[in-house]
């Protein structure tokens, strides 16, 4: 296995991102804190790759939505090009698919956009020791089990809540999604009393001790939709690359 560089003071940082705001913003955030500094940034993956392989940053930041080319696929002929070069998606999306293939294209650590500067921050850090980070949602023990098991299961979905039965699963992503046990009963054709059992033993197994609890662990490992915004841009007003000038 190809050891992650890893970045030191100052170290420069390309940044892929087709939302004009949000790379200024970012920009913004790494200026402040001063440890590292943008390099130049991209709109498509087609332009990052260019910038990655003329300026060989030590981090690159990427988005996952690209507007001409399949991330997960451009971060696999990322390290391709700069193998020993951490890799970091900054996404609007949360669902543990999206995490187990972010992962398996070979990037470092996975953060929400809509997580605040620290976090961010922390993720550029954690990745700089040479370590997976995944937000606050997942542990970075938890980051290489995902990547170990999406391998080993050529890219099948990871279960994150193993114990529970296959109806147990169901249910809990109904229950998350607000269904009341009446619901369930009706959509899955059985009793309420056994609906109310194969509750009960969730929120044993997990556990938990609410249905609040219950919709915070569902959202926590991708079970439900917690997409809450997707910035949307029009496909002619991409950032245009740029390298930042010595003065």
């Amino acid at each position: 296995m190809k050891k992650i560089k890893k970045l030191k003071k100052n170290n420069q940082i390309l940044i892929i991102d087709d939302h004009p705001v949000f790379l200024e913003g970012f920009k913004a955030i790494i200026k402040r804190d001063g440890r590292f500094t943008v390099v130049g940034g991209a709109g498509t993956g087609k332009e990052g790759l260019l910038l990655a392989e003329t300026l060989e940053p030590d981090l690159v930041v990427t988005e996952i939505d690209l507007p001409d080319q399949d991330a997960f696929q451009m971060i696999g002929k990322l390290r391709n090009v700069l193998p020993s070069t951490p890799v970091m998606i900054l996404s609007a999306y949360s669902k543990i698919e999206y995490i187990v293939k972010g992962l398996r294209s070979g990037a470092t650590g996975y953060v929400m956009k809509n997580s605040n500067h620290e976090s961010i921050l922390n993720g550029v850090e954690t990745i700089s020791k040479g370590n997976y980070y995944l937000d606050s949602a997942v542990s970075p023990d938890t980051a290489m089990a995902l990547k170990s098991s999406a391998s080993e299961n050529g890219g099948a979905p990871i279960n994150m809540n193993g114990s529970l039965t296959p109806r147990e699963q169901e249910i809990m992503g109904m229950l998350a999604e607000g269904l009341s046990r009446k619901q369930i009963a009706e959509r899955l054709s059985i009793s309420a009393r056994t609906v109310e059992n194969h509750a009960t033993s969730i929120m044993k197994k997990l556990s938990l001790n609410s249905t609040v609890e219950l919709v915070r662990y569902a959202a926590k490992f991708g079970l439900i939709d917690v997409d809450d915004w997707k910035s949307e841009s029009p496909t002619m007003n991409y950032p245009k690359p740029f390298l930042v000038r010595k003065t």
